[in-house]
């Protein structure tokens, strides 16, 4: 990226999942392929799943496992000969869209994933907040609010990677969302699963359609995640939200969740905005690009 933050160049490659060597490696490929095109040298930022640890040094609760308990910055400074900021993924895409991207306007900012897992951060007047455990913003894993106790009396208890149970995350992740209303649906009838039940992109599909069912789950997760978000809202009080992730992908999500957000503020008053991301899937790759400016020196 330029130092106006216009991308000179990109790259994109599926992550070696299993393999801790391997995803260091492709690591080194790509920024050694962005230094031969850029003919200078860069700073880099690295944005990943979890977060380093402050106490050991080495990554802590990131939902791709094989990176927990590995030392991640200094292994990349090793193999890349010089000093690199590595942080949260939902911290570098909160870092891009409040910098120049949808809540660039903003002087308080939670940025949000919503994916295969459930993350945040925080930025506030464009300097990024990582908190004294390295855990700022990590909403994933509270529990969900008690004001919507009544309708999940019949969904089972979800064990979440982290080792507790019904966390955020196992209800406005992708995959969470997904078992949640599978189950739904069959605890309602013995009939097979419907083919608008077979993926999340599926229900928003049906939805779209008026079919019944997939239009209340997806009212269902609207209402959740406003319920979620009001906690973030009286706890921070942030200016905006931006929502990414796959699912915040969905159109539909935002009139539904901005209309309900008051029921759970505590104010008298709602008008923090809930925003779309401008830049897509490529904003945490540009708030990683972004972290030596939001960190500071």
């Amino acid at each position: 990226m330029n130092p106006e933050g216009q991308a000179a160049w990109r790259e994109r490659v599926q992550t070696p999942r299993d393999s801790y060597p391997e995803i260091l490696g492709a690591i080194q490929r790509l920024c050694e392929q962005a230094k031969d095109v850029a003919q200078a040298e860069a700073t880099i930022g690295i944005g990943m799943p979890g977060a380093l640890s402050h106490k050991t040094g080495r990554v802590k609760n990131s939902n791709t496992q094989v990176l927990n308990d590995r030392p991640i910055m200094q292994d990349l400074e090793h193999l890349l000969g010089q000093p690199v900021r590595v942080e949260n993924d939902a911290n570098c895409f909160a870092v891009s869209e409040a910098m120049d991207g949808a809540a660039q306007h903003a002087a308080s900012v939670f940025g949000v994933i919503l994916g295969t897992g459930v993350g945040g951060g925080i930025v506030i007047h464009r300097r990024l907040l990582i908190g004294h455990h390295h855990i700022a913003g990590e909403w994933g894993h509270n529990p969900m609010p008690a004001s919507i106790a009544q309708e999940r009396l019949n969904e089972p208890v979800m064990r979440c990677y982290c080792g507790r149970n019904d966390c955020i995350e196992t209800f406005l992740s992708g995959p969470g969302w997904l078992r949640r209303e599978q189950h739904r649906h069959s605890e309602k009838t013995s009939q097979p699963t419907p083919a608008w039940l077979a993926s999340t992109e599926a229900i928003v599909s049906a939805a779209a359609m008026g079919e019944a069912d997939a239009c209340e789950a997806l009212a269902r997760y609207a209402r959740r995640l406003a319920a979620a978000l009001g906690q973030v809202i009286n706890m921070l009080d942030p200016q905006a939200i931006v929502l990414g992730g796959g699912l915040g992908q969905i159109e539909a999500l935002y009139p539904m969740v901005r209309g309900q957000l008051h029921h759970y503020v505590f104010s008298d008053e709602c008008k923090t905005q809930v925003l779309a991301p401008v830049h897509g899937d490529s904003s945490g790759v540009r708030g990683a690009a972004w972290l030596w400016k939001a960190l500071g020196p």
